[in-house]
């Protein structure tokens, strides 16, 4: 029985302290120390406002480009896409 708890003990504080020098880890200290988070800093968050615009604008170009694909065949001056070949 005691080697077991023995092993847990090693293995398990070993692993405790390869995360606590991890950036998960000290992003986990930082938050229980009470720390601000990048979150709270306003020009993060402008700059995430601004990538959420830019992937809003890149779904409805997907979007468009997805409905143009869809609407190929029924459109009639433009090729079906067999080459014949």
């Amino acid at each position: 029985m005691e080697g077991v708890l023995a092993i847990i003990f090693i293995f398990g504080g070993g692993t405790l302290f390869l995360l606590s020098m991890s950036p998960v880890g000290k992003a986990f200290a930082e938050r229980v120390r009470g720390h601000p988070s990048a979150l709270q800093d306003p020009e993060v968050l402008e700059e995430l406002h601004q990538l959420r615009e830019e992937v809003s604008e890149l779904h409805e170009r997907v979007d468009f480009a997805e409905r143009l694909l869809a609407d190929r065949g029924t459109v009639p001056g433009l090729p079906d896409g067999d080459r014949g070949q």
